[in-house]
C-alpha cells in the first residue's frame, strides 16, 4: 500500500498541520508516514498545498507531486473558482471535500485520470460548532482528517484523534479530536465518477 495525498486549502486553514498530523497518525497505525508543505508566497487566504505519503513500507520517495491518489479540498471556494481542475486525481483515486452541498462535487470541477470516489463533509459547520475559529476563520483541518479517515479507511478514527490530541495537547487537542470524530460520522459518500 502506498498513497500520495494532496491537501489543498487556503493559508490559515491548517492544511500543512493536517499533513503533519496524518504522518503522526500513520505511525500510530503501524505505517510509515511523511508530511510536508509547499512554501511559496503563501499568506492567509491564498491557495496552499501540503503533501503526505502513507505506506506499509519505508518511504524512499521525497518531494512534491502533481498527481495524487487522494485529494483533500479544505475550501469549497477552490472548487467554485475552478482551481481544483489544476490538480490531477489518479485512477481509483479519492476526493474528500469540505462542501456544504453535493452540487460542487461535479466531476467537471476536477481532473480525473480514470475513476474516483467522492466524499463530502461540511467541515466549516463542524469547526464553528466546536469553536475552532481563529481570527474569524474556521480552522477545518482536523475535521478534514476525520473525513479522510472515513474515506480511505487506512487509518482508524481513534488513531487519527489520538494523533490530533498529541499534536495540540490540552483542551484545544480535545476540541480538535471531537471535530475528528464528528466529521468521521458526518462524512457522506457522494458517488464514483469517471473522467
Amino acid at each position: 500500500m502506498f498513497l500520495e495525498i494532496l491537501f489543498y486549502g487556503r493559508g490559515g486553514q491548517g492544511g500543512v498541520t493536517a499533513a503533519n498530523i496524518l504522518a503522526l497518525a500513520a505511525l500510530k497505525e503501524g505505517l510509515y508516514g511523511q508530511g510536508f508543505p509547499f512554501f511559496g508566497a503563501e499568506r492567509r487566504g491564498a491557495p496552499v498545498k501540503a503533501f503526505a505519503r502513507l505506506s506499509d513500507k519505508p518511504i524512499r520517495r521525497h518531494g512534491m507531486f502533481s498527481d495524487a491518489d487522494v485529494l483533500v479540498v479544505l475550501d469549497p471556494g477552490l472548487i467554485e473558482t475552478g482551481l481544483t481542475r489544476q490538480l490531477v486525481v489518479r485512477d481509483n483515486g479519492v476526493v474528500v471535500a469540505n462542501v456544504p452541498h453535493r452540487e460542487l462535487l461535479s466531476p467537471e470541477n476536477f481532473s480525473l485520470k480514470g475513476t474516483a470516489r467522492f466524499y463530502m463533509v461540511d467541515a466549516i459547520e463542524i469547526a464553528v460548532r466546536n469553536k475552532l475559529v481563529i481570527a474569524g476563520w474556521p480552522v477545518v483541518n482536523t475535521s478534514m482528517l476525520g473525513a479522510l479517515a472515513k474515506a480511505i479507511g487506512v487509518i482508524s478514527v481513534d488513531n487519527m484523534a489520538s494523533a490530533v490530541k498529541e499534536y495540540f495537547g490540552g483542551k484545544i487537542g480535545e476540541l480538535n479530536a471531537k471535530a475528528v470524530y464528528e466529521a468521521y460520522n458526518e462524512t457522506v459518500f457522494v458517488g464514483e465518477y469517471q473522467s
